[in-house]
């Protein structure tokens, strides 16, 4: 399939799938069925309006309205309907979604000539409608033309950009649901149409049509709630930069808090979330400090009583910065809650022990202990040993106890490396595209 000629490839592909369309109209033709029945109207509206619906998310539908209208045109009116339906539905699509032209074929012939060939079977069967063997028979002409459809387009698009053929034949398990929950559709579609004739399967249809509109708006809310949380994370992570450059220890500050923060959440049992969560307040637990005031944040500066008050606001300040900018909502609460201290003495709010969220109590353990250990701190470098002493000194006043003693044991039997978090990577804590995923909701 690779040594294939590339120039060669297109015109390749497009002749089999011209000779491919043409066998789907000359098999329509010789035999076309009952044309003269409306009902192939009425599924090609359903197909079309489908199409225009789902434009942009069909290939995440969980439902399909262009395939279920195929297969009932296949079962229950003959050849022609079944090559009239997905050819001119198609076409429709390209006008709108305008996809590249050496494409479109591709997707004329994979769609048509399945669904034909399986009305021409079930023609030339000539099943009782009123049978069970019928309703056996639409559902497994249901599973060949999807299986057709997906062998033709995956085998043609391989050769057009010459993939190897093997890979791209896999099975995709992951759509086996999906495939059961079209096929049982169609099925169930055929014998209410059976039983009851235009009007019910009209509701159905019209049912399935507005299925296929609310997931797209679902869809295309996901995608922007997606592009909004891209942007989010963006503007805090340059925010945090901004403020590593005029504090050089911010950035590695920040990762190392949340490297513990999470560590220690995940030590004392918290769920995957709270451990996400601790991760992420580590991160932007200081990102009130970038409002703070050039001549604040520079070192060896003797600092008044207003410069205390500005420090001391740093917390609210950081979460009013993340409610404004919308990300995790849980968020804000923890960062503004960051410096308050078990015995009531903390700051914004002086809150006590029960009154502070349990993965605030773990970020002040996580960031005293970098502030102790640190090689770019403001005071004298602690050992760990000697940090850990004085974090035991002031459990259940500054420190909540428990959360000092679970980083204690987290660090016993640990590298120097790790109890210093002298190489604390921002950007690897970050793993800023996972995150924009996880806040999206994706």
């Amino acid at each position: 399939m690779t040594g294939q000629d590339p120039a060669q490839r297109p015109r390749l592909v497009a002749t089999i799938a011209a000779s491919a369309l043409a066998l789907s109209a000359a098999v329509a033709v010789a035999d076309p069925g009952s044309l003269a029945d409306p009902l192939w109207i009425v599924l090609l509206g359903c197909a079309i309006a489908s199409r225009f619906v789902t434009t942009d998310v069909s290939s995440r539908m969980i439902v399909s309205g262009m395939f279920l209208s195929g297969a009932l045109a296949a079962g229950l009116v003959g050849p022609a309907a079944a090559f009239v339906i997905p050819v001119a539905t198609e076409l429709a699509g390209w006008t709108v979604d305008r996809y590249r032209r050496s494409v479109l074929p591709l997707n004329l012939a994979s769609s048509a000539l399945p669904t034909v060939a399986v009305a021409a079977a079930l023609q030339a069967l000539d099943l009782d409608h009123d049978r069970v063997g019928f309703f056996l028979a639409v559902a497994l002409g249901s599973f060949v033309i999807l299986a057709g459809n997906f062998l033709m387009m995956s085998a043609e698009m391989a050769l057009l950009d010459g993939h190897r053929l093997a890979p791209a034949l896999r099975p995709p398990l992951e759509l086996l649901g999906t495939a059961a929950v079209n096929i049982a559709l169609v099925t169930a579609a055929a014998a209410v149409y059976e039983q009851t004739g235009y009007a019910v399967l009209v509701f159905v249809l019209v049912a399935v049509v507005a299925f296929g509109y609310m997931a797209r708006l679902v869809m295309l809310a996901r995608d922007r709630a997606r592009e909004y949380a891209n942007l989010s994370w963006g503007v805090l992570s340059g925010l945090i930069r901004t403020l590593d450059a005029r504090d050089q220890r911010a950035a590695r500050h920040c990762a190392a808090v949340a490297r513990f923060a999470r560590d220690i959440a995940a030590h004392v049992g918290m769920s995957e979330r709270d451990q996400e969560l601790a991760h992420t307040a580590g991160l932007l637990h200081d990102i009130g400090r970038f409002a703070l005031s050039d001549r604040v944040m520079e070192r060896g500066v003797v600092l008044t009583e207003d410069d205390w008050v500005a420090i001391r606001r740093h917390p609210e300040l950081g979460a009013d910065l993340l409610r404004d900018i919308g990300v995790y909502g849980p968020l804000s609460e923890i960062i503004v809650a960051h410096h308050e201290r078990p015995d009531g003495k903390g700051y914004p709010r002086r809150l006590t022990g029960g009154e502070i969220p349990d993965i605030a109590k773990i970020i002040a353990v996580a960031e005293v202990y970098d502030t102790l250990t640190a090689p770019d701190t403001y005071r004298t470098r602690l050992s760990s040993f000697e940090a850990l002493t004085e974090l035991r000194r002031v459990s259940g006043t500054q420190l909540e106890e428990r959360y000092v003693e679970a980083l204690a044991e987290l660090l016993a039997g640990q590298g120097t490396e790790y109890r210093h978090a002298d190489a604390a990577d921002y950007d690897e804590e970050l793993a800023i595209e996972r995150r924009m995923n996880q806040a999206a909701g994706g």
